[in-house]
């Protein structure tokens, strides 16, 4: 037994590290970090229990990143790890439902080669919400095999954790808890422990919820603008055929899950998670939700489907098929590896791009499609620009007196990852910089970083009466970048208190007065 529980250990180790490598081969250095990343990795300077944009987590990771020196091998090392996690969940989900060695190695193929290498590719609250979602289903399931007490205040603090990270996992709890109601496993809500468990996990996270009521709910404004900004473009019939790309090389395995769910004797105390798949879809289908927020659903399908095939087939011929689903995945990674990860350049992918419009690839939020995928063209130009505005920046008399003012928070957070200058501090009216803004600081000068797409102001009329002297400083083009032009003006001589000015705009933003 011991020997192989060995074995065992041994083939997850190489799974984990084949995920580390592949996650390190899947960008090619001629891309940047994408602009959520920048923000997040700016977080570090501004701890507090929540911000616009996300709860707290990812600004307490993006700390750990800055003291062990904030290089790229840090930020992708951490989604990369939580991948790692999630399929080491998923291993041990198939062992707590006596899976085999072949259940272990399809559900960790399975889960290994899909849409988490693209996820984990990117520094966001996303890849440790997926890992939440795998972690509170292998605590369920846990609870419904020994009604112990302690995973219910296990299934606490995972909630916490991911609540903090990424609100998202609230949905699981909506779709897991009238899946649970409908089956005899409801006899939980009858358990004291349970509702302390609850409490709990409301203490975990009331640090968050006070911020949010202090701040006044600034998730809801930002739900707001995703939802007239990005979802208004989200189709359900869309949303729901996206779910079969996340993991295509499953395609047998998650079916056999819910089948199994349905008539499998082993599985009669989890009948709860055949339900939770439609009531939680159902949820995300009508709000209209982003298609990847779903993913956190899938690899616990893939444990049960695995454990069930496994003991199918055991037996004559079909123990012949055992290799070929093993096989789909690899393959299906084999074909995507060109196209669905940043790994090739943006030359070779516009010349190679038919596949990419077929598949959607290029079809953006803004509703339209574009010439290279989204994320891919949100990882192009940053170093570019934060070189320019550091040395415009630099070039000025009074460093200690200028103002970095940038359109949106991806110029701003890659000016601050990239400056050499210490004393440049980017800052912007956009997403959580207009919480950071300081007005204890003399301004002489301004420099505007202004997207020249967006920018219905470019001869500066309206700064020119304010300072001495306003000029284009420098602009950073590039074709394939989300904002392929982005000029840098610099106003010398400020002629009123730009602090006033600064904050006035600040407040104006935050009430809502655009």
């Amino acid at each position: 037994m011991k020997i192989q529980s060995l074995k065992h250990s041994f083939i997850l180790l190489g799974f984990v590290l084949l995920k580390f490598i592949l996650q390190y081969s899947l960008i090619s250095p001629e891309y940047d970090l994408q602009r959520d990343e920048y923000l997040h990795l700016n977080m570090a300077h501004h701890l507090a229990w929540g911000y616009v944009s996300v709860p707290p987590v990812t600004s307490w990771i993006s700390y750990i990143i800055g003291l062990l020196g904030n290089s790229v091998f840090w930020v992708k090392f951490f989604p990369a790890l939580f991948g790692a996690l999630t399929i080491i969940f998923v291993w041990k989900t198939v062992e707590a439902l006596n899976g085999n060695v072949f259940a272990l190695v399809l559900s960790a193929t399975c889960v290994l080669f899909s849409a988490v290498l693209r996820l984990n590719v990117l520094f966001q609250p996303n890849s440790l919400d997926l890992l939440c979602w795998m972690a509170f289903y292998y605590v369920v399931i846990r609870y419904f095999q020994s009604e112990q007490l302690k995973w219910l205040y296990y299934g606490a603090l995972v909630f916490a954790i991911g609540f903090l990270n990424k609100y998202n996992i609230a949905f699981l709890v909506a779709g897991l808890l009238p899946a649970v109601l409908v089956t005899p496993q409801r006899n939980v809500f009858f358990n004291r422990h349970f509702y302390f468990a609850c409490l709990l996990a409301l203490l975990l996270i009331s640090p968050n919820l006070a911020w949010q009521y202090n701040n006044g709910f600034p998730v809801i404004h930002h739900l707001q603008e995703l939802s007239s900004r990005q979802l208004v473009h989200v189709e359900r019939a869309t949303f729901l055929k996206n779910q079969l790309l996340f993991f295509t090389g499953a395609i047998f395995v998650i079916p056999a899950a819910l089948y199994a769910l349905l008539v499998y004797p082993a599985f009669k105390k989890y009948k709860a998670f055949f339900w939770a798949l439609p009531f939680t879809l159902f949820i995300f289908t009508y709000l209209k939700a982003k298609d990847y927020y779903a993913m956190g659903l899938y690899p616990v399908y893939i444990a049960f489907g695995s454990v069930y095939l496994a003991q199918v087939l055991h037996k004559g011929w079909k123990r012949f098929l055992q290799p070929v689903l093993i096989a789909l995945p690899v393959l299906f990674f084999m074909l995507m590896f060109k196209i669905a990860f940043p790994n090739k350049s943006p030359d070779y992918i516009v010349n190679h791009s038919r596949v990419h419009k077929k598949l959607g690839l290029l079809h953006w939020e803004d509703g339209k499609d574009h010439a290279l995928p989204q994320d891919f063209a949100d990882m192009l130009g940053w170093k570019e620009l934060a070189v320019k505005v550091d040395s415009v920046f630099s070039a000025l008399p009074h460093p200690d007196e200028t103002l970095v003012l940038c359109d949106n928070y991806g110029q701003a957070g890659a000016v601050n990852y990239y400056k050499t200058n210490p004393k440049l501090i980017a800052s912007s009216f956009n997403a959580d910089y207009i919480n950071w803004l300081r007005y204890d600081k003399k301004i002489t000068d301004v420099i505007l970083v202004k997207e020249e797409k967006y920018d219905d102001d470019k001869e500066r009329k309206t700064e020119i009466p304010l300072v001495d002297t306003v000029y284009l400083a420098d602009r950073r083009v590039n074709q394939y970048a989300i904002e392929d032009t982005i000029s840098i003006y610099v106003l010398r001589g400020a002629k009123i208190d730009v602090n006033k000015r600064i904050k006035e705009e600040a407040d104006r933003k935050k009430s809502g007065k655009e």
